[in-house]
């Protein structure tokens, strides 16, 4: 896992979560963030670009399950 800010980068085995905010603001800290941002997407993009991949992964092929609202 890595963090940027608020933002974590989970590496899973089929999937890349991303969760959280990041603010990128207009200083050293905001510049260094959004290098580290940049560089961590890119290394994404390779990692994906090296390897044949399916259409979509099993559990992305399945239609979404509704479920009751709990908060209704």
């Amino acid at each position: 896992m890595q963090t940027i800010g608020g933002l974590s980068i989970e590496n899973g085995t089929d999937r890349i979560g991303i969760h959280g905010t990041v603010d990128l603001t207009r200083d050293a800290m905001g510049l260094a963030r959004a290098r580290t941002l940049a560089s961590t997407l890119s290394a994404i993009v390779t990692a994906l670009e090296a390897v044949s991949l399916p259409e979509e992964t099993a559990d992305g092929a399945r239609s979404p399950e509704t479920v009751k609202n709990p908060f209704a």
